[in-house]
């Protein structure tokens, strides 16, 4: 079980322990409207074990679903009242998707904790993870018109490469690499 202690946050592997707040968690985009970004396949599953069960398989490439790429699931756990206020995932390798579009890391923070600063902060905790991995060169992504996300990505080091368009769900998406 990793666990990334980050000072004020933890990030952690999903858990029957947090299923409570994963399933709220869910909900609360679901009635927001909001893309859950970095979220694996939490959209999907309505019951949080299930989700939880799902992360699980998508740790090594013998178990992933096939067309996905194997990755770690992180919330992001405030540890003052242990909230969970984000989700990130790490990509091992990536796809031809992913290398077009999503990228190594997708992220989302829920959306009563948003405009708070977490997002910087939960990917900066996450981007020491990714060398142990072997990843020193990281793409990641955002929707256009998502200044909050790309002002996340700058911040932590992020260099603008170039925007492409995602026919299929008719957006436009910013790619940026950050190296380690």
């Amino acid at each position: 079980m990793i666990r990334i202690d980050s000072g004020d946050f933890l990030l952690l592997e999903p858990s029957e322990e947090y299923a409570i707040q994963i399933k709220d968690y869910r909900q609360e985009f679901l009635d927001a409207g909001c893309s859950m970004n970095g979220c694996g396949p939490l959209r999907k599953c309505e019951d949080p074990l299930d989700y939880i069960s799902e992360c699980r398989k998508y740790k090594t490439r013998e178990t992933v679903p096939a067309g996905y790429a194997a990755a770690a699931q992180f919330l992001y756990i405030r540890k003052s009242d242990d909230r969970l206020v984000g989700m990130i995932q790490v990509r091992h390798y990536l796809t031809e998707y992913l290398a077009k579009y999503a990228g190594h890391i997708g992220f989302s923070v829920r959306p009563s904790e948003q405009r708070k600063g977490y997002g910087t902060l939960m990917l900066r905790a996450v981007l020491g993870y990714c060398p142990e991995i072997g990843i020193d060169k990281i793409l990641i992504t955002c929707d256009e018109g998502n200044p909050g996300s790309e002002k996340t990505i700058i911040s932590n080091g992020g260099v603008y490469e170039s925007t492409v368009y995602e026919e299929e769900k008719d957006r436009g998406i910013k790619r940026f690499w950050i190296t380690l």
